[in-house]
């Protein structure tokens, strides 16, 4: 069975030579230059032979043409450091202007799909997508989007709409540009950060507007990042899969199966024994995941992005499980 068919099954709920697995990390520094993006993204699938190809951009990407500053500091997640945010006080969500996504960063990351695409002609590529909400957190700083989402509502949401106007075009320019579908990330969607409520009105209906942009997507991947995560409020958005940190936060994958009736994405934990356990701890936590959803519309992977520093015999340890279940 060749990947994209077993993705295909996984998602329809149809039957599958064995379970699918990908996983996915951030390449910092090559992920200032398309070139050097796309070619450590195609050298890791063809090393760990994934089931899909998760593009994983600079974090903050999104933030570079509104004025974002950000560089690397040393860390797991090869994330960056923002050093300054556009938006320092509730009038800047006016200021905020349109982009050409053909141009500047957006339009590197274009150029980055195009080449892993070349590449990979016949693999399911993702690009990483982030929610309106979320951008505008990167933009203004954690605490200070609360402030203004409590204090300043309409100029927050004078700026969402801009947002969300961008992050539409982007998202469908991304599969024009090779894409076969959006891995669709939402860190905002979590009680630890806003009520039900607050997300229902500065969330939902952003996030919304850019998956129906997306629409013509053969898989949308919706990412709910973080704790205390708001998963029974987003089982009704129009996606295919739904991937979560569920080795640390509920729902488990098997109390999720009766929640959404699309493809579930996880099983591994990323900071623990991905990191640090032994091969055969990592195989028991992947067949574990596999045995709590009969193996059925399920994907494996980690709740995030793994860290930097995983080493390949863990990493093969993980794609070798999935081949191997026990009798």
């Amino acid at each position: 069975m060749k990947p994209r068919d077993r993705i295909r099954a996984a998602v329809t709920g149809g039957e599958v030579d064995r379970v699918p697995i990908a996983l996915w990390r951030h390449f910092p520094e090559d992920d200032q230059k398309a070139a050097s993006l796309a070619a450590a993204h195609v050298a890791f699938h063809k090393k760990y032979q994934w089931d899909f190809v998760k593009i994983t951009p600079a974090s903050g990407y999104y933030g570079d043409d509104w004025g974002l500053r950000a560089s690397y500091k040393p860390n797991r997640d090869g994330v960056r450091h923002y050093s300054d945010r556009p938006v320092k006080k509730p009038d800047d969500w006016t200021r905020l202007r349109p982009l050409d996504i053909t141009a500047g960063v957006y339009g590197r990351e274009l150029h980055a799909i195009s080449l892993v695409r070349q590449a990979l002609p016949g693999d399911l590529l993702l690009f990483t997508i982030f929610s309106p909400l979320t951008i505008a957190r990167t933009l203004s700083g954690d605490q200070a989007l609360v402030r203004y989402l409590r204090e300043s509502p309409d100029l927050l949401h004078q700026g969402l709409d801009l947002i969300t106007d961008v992050t539409s075009r982007f998202a469908a320019e991304s599969l024009a540009s090779g894409c076969d579908g959006i891995f669709f990330a939402t860190q905002c969607a979590s009680t630890d950060y806003l009520t039900v409520d607050e997300y229902a009105e500065f969330g939902r209906p952003y996030d919304l507007r850019v998956l129906d942009a997306a629409s013509r997507a053969e898989v949308r991947v919706l990412h709910i990042h973080g704790t205390a995560i708001m998963f029974e409020h987003l089982t009704d958005y129009p996606v295919e899969v739904i991937n979560w940190h569920d080795r640390r936060t509920p729902p488990t994958l098997a109390d999720a199966r009766h929640r959404f009736s699309g493809c579930l994405a996880g099983g591994i934990n990323e900071l623990t024994t991905l990191s640090s356990g032994t091969p055969e701890e990592i195989t028991s936590e992947i067949h574990n995941a596999i045995a709590q959803t009969s193996g059925r519309r399920l994907i494996v992977a980690a709740g995030c992005t793994i860290p930097v520093d995983v080493t390949e015999p863990r990493l093969q340890a993980a794609r070798h499980a999935v081949e191997h279940l026990p009798g």
